[in-house]
């Protein structure tokens, strides 16, 4: 059953599949095109999906009448939904549920753009992680830990992309939190928009830190990987992405227009996924967890009225079904079974998963990391130089410009001195408050990180060159620690 009943206590059961939806709405205050009726579609299409969503978590749903809208027109279906403060002007998070939402938290990225970076907004939106503990039924097991998220925009690319850092480290944290759920033994589902190709350093460290698989790859494990002209997707030689497989697609259409039905099977060079859905298999000690039967992009009609896409994204719809490892005779009778994709094999693999494998993460993926990190704080370290620079300069330059107004012959030529020794002095004051609280902040900020980094880095140098020897881990830990 997909959906919880009674027994005969009065008591609701657990489900034994569940259904998820993530969506990035693109309902950006006065910016969005046609912002306000695109989200009270949306609203009304997942109302209208069959089977219903137990799950659902959008991202850029900024203004809450939005919220509020989409609120109102799955209230039958997501009967419990939380919108999530954060930042000076909200991360645009909303988790809904089938089941009410027993905890709830924000969790803010330590890193997390630049305000210097205003036109962009990913500092002053305050992004993180949205988490909601969802009761699905009486027992022990019956708990659902949910996170929804949308990291730090790509706006660079390549080997110069000044926010890779921020991304990478955003991946980090919530490796962490996913992996802390999972070793209370619940099940862990994360979802949202993480701007990141599969099988990228930040996708490797959530699969490798933490016993989530990426849903979409469980059952598509040859789907793109990047653009058609992506290095790393042109080696593989595979067709190009189509809206089946890639969420973020040209067929996307934001202006309101004639009828124009979405081709499923249609390719698009720029396809690529940046939406995503980890789960965990939950708890399997008694045999049983949570497995992937299905997997798709959802949400792709068009506005009855306007023509328009629902967003700027597609949204990704995926199903998990509670599954009991088959016994020997079981597996004799279906050993004909692709066992890559079998719900045994995916119990198998969480099973395997080692929570003191230090090495999960390749060493080179640790170097990687910290090499980014050196010089991401280098280019901190210099903006703080600068900043610090400009403020001196221009107090330097209010000061001669207070004993040059007393020299001045003409009243015209003070004025034109104490204007320029104002907004100097205040460009000034601006960059010397960037400097001591910003840049010194993510300085320290950058500090943890590479720290964690490291820590793990001595581990996994300790479990693969020493065999993995627990003594020697330790060793290697508290060499790091005492030079900390």
């Amino acid at each position: 059953m997909a959906a919880s009943r009674d027994d005969a206590n009065g008591h609701e059961q657990a489900p034994t599949e569940l259904n998820l939806l993530t969506l990035n709405c693109w309902g950006l205050l006065h910016i969005s095109t046609l912002r306000t009726p695109r989200l009270l579609e949306i609203g009304r299409q997942i109302a209208a999906l069959s089977p219903p969503p137990h799950v659902v978590c959008l991202q850029e749903c900024w203004v809450q009448d939005d919220y509020r809208a989409i609120r109102d027109a799955v209230r039958d279906v997501l009967p419990h939904a939380k919108f999530y403060h954060s930042g000076a002007f909200g991360g645009g998070l909303a988790i809904m549920s089938r089941w009410p939402i027993e905890e709830s938290s924000m969790v803010p990225y330590p890193l997390n753009g630049r305000p210097t970076a205003f036109w962009r907004g990913d500092w002053y939106v305050g992004k993180g992680v949205a988490c909601a503990t969802l009761r699905i039924g009486p027992g022990r097991r019956d708990v659902v830990e949910v996170f929804n998220t949308h990291t730090h925009a790509p706006y660079e690319s390549g080997p110069d992309d000044s926010y890779l850092c921020h991304r990478t480290a955003q991946s980090w944290e919530i490796a962490k939190l996913l992996r802390a759920a999972s070793q209370r033994g619940r099940l862990v589902l994360a979802l949202g928009d993480f701007n990141m190709f599969p099988c990228s350093l930040p996708h490797r460290i959530i699969t490798a830190r933490s016993p989530v698989r990426d849903v979409w790859r469980v059952l598509h494990p040859h789907s793109c990987i990047g653009p058609a002209d992506h290095p790393d997707e042109m080696a593989r030689g595979l067709p190009m992405p189509t809206a089946e497989t890639a969420p973020p697609n040209r067929q996307n259409k934001l202006r309101a227009g004639k009828p124009c039905p979405v081709d499923p099977e249609a390719e698009d060079p720029n396809g690529k996924r940046l939406d995503y859905i980890f789960a965990s298999n939950g708890d399997v000690s008694d045999g049983r967890g949570w497995v992937v039967e299905s997997a798709s992009v959802a949400l792709t009609e068009r506005h009855h009225s306007l023509h328009v896409s629902l967003s700027d994204h597609f949204a990704v719809y995926a199903t998990l079904k509670l599954h009991t490892l088959s016994t020997s005779a079981d597996v004799t009778a279906a050993a004909g079974e692709d066992t890559s994709t079998g719900f045994d094999a995916q119990l198998r693999a969480s099973q395997d998963f080692d929570y003191d494998d230090a090495g999960a993460i390749p060493i080179a993926d640790y170097d990687e990391i910290l090499d980014m990190t050196h010089r991401y704080t280098a280019r901190e370290r210099s903006q703080r130089r600068r900043r610090f620079a400009t403020f001196y300069a221009a107090l330097a330059a209010w000061i001669g410009c207070l004993v040059a107004v007393w020299f001045s012959p003409r009243n015209f030529v003070s004025f034109l001195l104490m204007l320029l020794a104002s907004l100097g002095l205040t460009a000034g004051v601006v960059d010397g408050l960037l400097a001591l609280l910003f840049f010194s902040g993510e300085i320290r900020r950058l500090k943890e990180f590479k720290w964690e980094i490291q820590n793990a880095r001595a581990a996994a140098v300790a479990a693969t060159g020493k065999g993995g020897n627990a003594e020697a881990r330790v060793a290697e830990r508290a060499s790091l620690q005492k030079h900390a």
